[in-house]
């Protein structure tokens, strides 16, 4: 079973409305009104949307005044990009181990 970490970050952003939200916030943040108004989509269906994104550690909040701004945060893609590597790295192993000429070996008979 894969660790919180990212399995929750794999969860959060498989919904397309969620990535939707997490893009916008990439580029800049937002108040759940502004991101309700341009996804089309009801404050409190944002709210949960943001919610599911935070606790995947891809969405930080800060209060100015009366508004609570959301921003993208680096660290539940930190922990998938970790995981994604592990598979890349499972993957090239494979794929050396069943190559026939490995770097450092020539195949016989071709000379170098």
């Amino acid at each position: 079973m894969p660790p919180v970490s990212y399995a929750q970050s794999l969860v959060a952003l498989a919904d397309p409305t969620r990535r939707a939200v997490y893009e916008r916030l990439r580029r800049r943040p937002h108040t759940v009104g502004e991101l309700a108004r341009l996804t089309r989509i009801s404050q409190p269906g944002v709210s949960q949307h943001l919610g599911v994104l935070r606790r995947a550690k891809l969405v930080a909040d800060r209060r100015e005044g009366t508004r609570r701004y959301y921003s993208a945060r680096q660290d539940g893609l930190a922990d998938l990009r970790r995981y994604v590597e592990t598979l890349w790295d499972d993957v090239l192993t494979a794929y050396a181990a069943d190559d026939p000429h490995p770097p450092g070996r020539t195949p016989r008979g071709i000379r170098s």
